[in-house]
């Protein structure tokens, strides 16, 4: 329903009707609720608490929904499933704890390819919500030094998986609040192939140089919101995903996504990619703080993973100390490609295409690069627009096989020309 601007100040009041009147299926089922104490769990840190908490959910799916609730203590767990209807509370002072063995997270196929189950997990439910002042750590400590010690291991289907933290896979209006998310082997939280995701007001922590643990990872998901995130992690803060390397298909695009009102801290930045074989559309991104992040915003995909990316907005960013405050390249893992012209390649399905892409009121200073707008030959990134954005750095802004046109633009380099002009730029800025 459409109002009108006079009317748009009642939608609060709306909305408190529509709740009194029409309350929806979360608010009926929450008033059921499931102690996983009742079934044996006794959260001291030691016991392993999983087939507890796992009959508490399930107790409370066979009976049409309701919450389950963690009061205070540490619950050592192996995986955990949610169901439809489900809420998982996490009072204040409660821990869920991943196993420290190996051994408890079974080999399963995830995200079509080899993998770990996650500590938790829901396939293909509705109306599911992780919610309180708690904490889920993934106890990834051993899992890190396992990978370092091999080449392959911050790879999709990767011969050494590790599990991640949650995954919701094929879900439909999921609600993630309030929570403390951390250590996870893997990536922490991961939408995939999920529609209506809001996730809001957490915290997601690990060691700054603890491997691949991405903060949030809405992979070929659709109308997702997050809100006020603070991410202090080892990888990207939130990577929007939409499929793998030398994917064969089809792959569903990421769309429709909106990112406000964040703090990034250690960490990769805010990241489209680098697996976008689905391609990734309608993504905004307001009102975000980052401050010694290695990446400010980085749009990221090479020949093997790409697709059409397009219809981004950035705006309303601060960054300090960020050493790469804007990357758009179609190169990865390389930022920018061997100096001189490039020689085209046929375009096929994983080409990137980058496109229509807008930058509004950003300030970086202390970087040790600008940034860099790279295409490709035979795709260049087409439509960048810049307004009021300020870069102060080491060296300038790398331009090649794209078209950037900006007002209000301000770029300094300690080092060298403050833009950097490639084979292939076409650059208007004022």
């Amino acid at each position: 329903m459409y109002l009108s601007k006079s009317l748009r100040p009642c939608r609060p009041i709306m909305a408190a009707l529509l709740a009194v009147f029409v309350p929806s299926a979360a608010v009926l089922h929450a008033a059921r609720t499931c102690n996983p104490r009742n079934f044996g769990a006794k959260a001291d840190g030691v016991t392993k608490d999983t087939d507890a908490i796992q009959k508490a959910i399930d107790t409370c799916a066979a009976k049409g929904g309701g919450t389950v609730i963690l009061t205070a203590g540490t619950y050592v767990s192996a995986p955990i499933v949610l169901k439809s209807k489900i809420t998982l509370q996490l009072d204040k002072g409660a821990t869920l704890l991943g196993s420290p063995d190996h051994a408890d997270y079974p080999a399963k196929t995830e995200f079509r390819l080899p993998a770990l189950q996650s500590l938790i997990s829901a396939t293909s439910a509705e109306n599911v919500v992780i919610t309180g002042e708690g904490t889920i750590d993934g106890n990834g400590e051993s899992w890190w030094q396992m990978a370092r010690s091999f080449h392959d291991f911050g790879v999709m289907g990767s011969p050494h998986p590790r599990p991640r933290l949650i995954v919701f896979d094929h879900c439909k209006h999921v609600r993630v609040a309030g929570v403390t998310l951390q250590n996870s082997p893997f990536w922490q939280l991961v939408p995939y192939y999920s529609d209506d995701v809001v996730i809001s007001n957490i915290r997601v922590l690990a060691p700054q140089h603890s491997p691949n643990t991405d903060a949030v990872d809405p992979f070929s998901s659709s109308n997702v919101k997050i809100d006020h995130l603070y991410a202090d992690v080892g990888d990207d803060a939130i990577a929007i995903k939409s499929g793998a390397i030398n994917s064969p298909g089809p792959d569903d695009p990421s769309h429709d996504i909106t990112i406000t009102d964040c703090t990034f801290l250690h960490g990769h930045g805010l990241s489209i990619g680098s697996e976008l074989a689905g391609g990734a559309h309608n993504i905004t991104a307001e009102r975000i703080h980052f401050e010694g992040t290695d990446n400010g915003i980085r749009i990221k995909a090479n020949r093997d993973r790409g697709n059409d990316v397009s219809h981004l907005v950035f705006r309303d960013l601060d960054m300090k100390d960020v050493r790469n405050p804007i990357i758009i390249s179609e190169y990865y893992p390389r930022i920018l490609p061997p100096d001189g012209p490039q020689t085209p390649q046929p375009v096929g399905r994983l080409t990137p295409h980058f496109h229509d892409i807008v930058l509004e009121n950003i300030t970086a200073s202390g970087a040790a690069m600008d940034g860099a707008i790279v295409g490709l030959p035979e795709s260049p990134v087409d439509d960048v627009v810049l307004k009021n954005v300020k870069l102060s750095g080491q060296t300038g802004l790398t331009i090649g096989y794209a078209t950037v046109t900006g007002t209000g633009v301000e770029v300094k380099a300690a080092q060298g020309d403050p833009i950097l002009k490639r084979e292939g730029a076409n650059v208007t800025l004022h």
